[in-house]
């Protein structure tokens, strides 16, 4: 295997890696929209996003005296609260933020990828499982929320974050209500709360589904991570990896033992953003501005999908366990070698032959139709997926998208129907006032 600064010259004598033009540094290509619509989109954004934010807290607040009657039905209701976060995190991106997303998935996973008529994306993954993902952009947990939207548990979804995240007014102060777990990076401050959290989450038997989310990297991707990853490997004698950081076993393990017997299954996302040349930092062009006010997101978003049976898992052998987690970093690194090189993640080697094809999937295979994403015509194949008698038709494109618009009406629904409850109540106070004293 060709590393280090030896490999990083043979790619760039090859020309590989790279889909920018020379006239064009972002991997996005040029900026769509001028100063006037970047700041229309801005302002639409922050206000969209922010009373979003500012309706789901009041939401929130109203059904904080359930806990103090009845606490099933308060995190009942507090997920449904986390349900229409998750809607809005999928609509900033499908309105602000649109573009195309591949998916596809080794043979564990693939009977659970299926595409459905109108284009969209449904995974029939388990209501319980701890997910794990590299790290590129800090927005890769808004994709992998659309995720857990498509399967239905976008109410269910808990993330591990950093503690002064909990401060930031509105988004912070809701956050807490979902049951996200906060952790100072102190590992003897973290570890009681951490416990006290997935004992929570554990509890019953894992009754409840629960989808936990775990960045083993610690961090995004970017050069001081890149260099202090590789400083560390050459210090431990490790070997290092060259699209990710060495993934950090001990947050991982300790889930995996407070939860035994809770969950079944460990899935892992490989992320990619296309056209981010090698070398390079996602981070360093698809910022908040590129990407939601300039009208440059990522060309598109490809994720690899596979899954693990926590049975098979060394937990109990920390040094077993980091061996395990170590080596599906290295697998997860030829994964994004193979899509720097081809431009998609690899295929498993048991796609239908001819004879196994029913004739619907034979007419289907190279259907490809022109749509418009974010302004910009994109061809997609029409196919994709896991079809009804189990094979599998190659990558979905699809895009990040509601399954109807209506369901952003949920966001309002509780303080609408207070606020009609309110209004009748008062209109009936002034009838019953007039009828009984005779005066308005």
């Amino acid at each position: 295997m060709v590393q280090g600064k030896e490999f990083e010259a043979s790619r760039k004598a090859e020309g590989v890696g790279s889909s920018n033009k020379s006239n064009d540094p972002h991997p996005a290509g040029r900026v769509q929209y001028g100063g006037v619509r970047q700041f229309i989109r801005m302002c639409s954004f922050s206000a969209y996003f922010i009373a979003c934010c500012i309706i789901v807290h009041l939401t929130q607040l109203v059904g904080t005296p359930l806990y103090l009657v009845n606490k099933s039905i308060y995190y009942a209701y507090m997920s449904r609260t986390k349900q229409s976060f998750g809607v809005l995190v999928t609509t900033i991106t499908q309105w602000w933020s649109p573009t195309v997303v591949r998916v596809t998935g080794d043979k564990s996973v693939r009977h659970q990828l299926k595409r459905t008529a109108d284009g969209r994306l449904e995974c029939d993954f388990p209501e319980r499982m701890i997910l794990i993902a590299n790290h590129q952009l800090y927005s890769d947990w808004l994709y992998l929320w659309w995720i857990a939207y498509t399967a239905r548990l976008h109410g269910f979804l808990y993330i591990i974050l950093k503690e002064s995240l909990k401060h930031i007014p509105v988004v912070g102060w809701g956050m807490r209500f979902y049951g996200f777990i906060f952790l100072a990076r102190k590992w003897e401050q973290d570890q009681p709360r951490f416990k006290h959290r997935l004992s929570k989450l554990a509890a019953g038997g894992g009754q409840e589904p629960m989808w936990l989310m775990i960045f083993p990297e610690g961090t995004n991707l970017s050069d001081n991570g890149r260099n202090a990853s590789a400083r560390y490997a050459e210090k431990a004698g490790l070997q290092d990896l060259r699209h990710l950081l060495l993934p950090r076993a001990t947050g991982l393990r300790f889930c995996l033992e407070n939860l035994m017997g809770s969950v079944e299954w460990v899935y892992d996302c490989t992320v990619a953003y296309e056209g981010i040349p090698r070398g390079k930092f996602g981070q360093d062009y698809f910022t908040l501005s590129s990407t939601y006010f300039q009208g440059r997101p990522p060309k598109s978003v490809n994720m690899h999908w596979r899954r693990f049976a926590v049975s098979s898992i060394p937990i109990s052998d920390p040094h077993l366990f980091e061996l395990w987690i170590r080596q599906r970093w290295i697998e997860k690194d030829h994964l994004l070698e193979h899509y720097m090189l081809n431009g998609r993640f690899p295929e498993d080697d048991d796609r239908p032959g001819p004879d196994t094809q029913t004739t619907e999937e034979k007419g289907a295979i190279d259907l490809k139709r022109k749509i418009k994403v974010g302004g910009k015509e994109r061809i997609i194949t029409t196919t994709g997926g896991s079809s009804p008698n189990g094979n599998w038709g190659g990558p979905i494109e699809t895009e990040v998208k509601l399954k109807t618009t209506w369901e952003v009406l949920e966001i309002f629904k509780v303080l609408f129907t207070l606020g009609l409850l309110f209004n009748i109540i008062t209109k009936l106070y002034h009838i019953i006032r007039v009828a009984t004293l005779g005066y308005t």
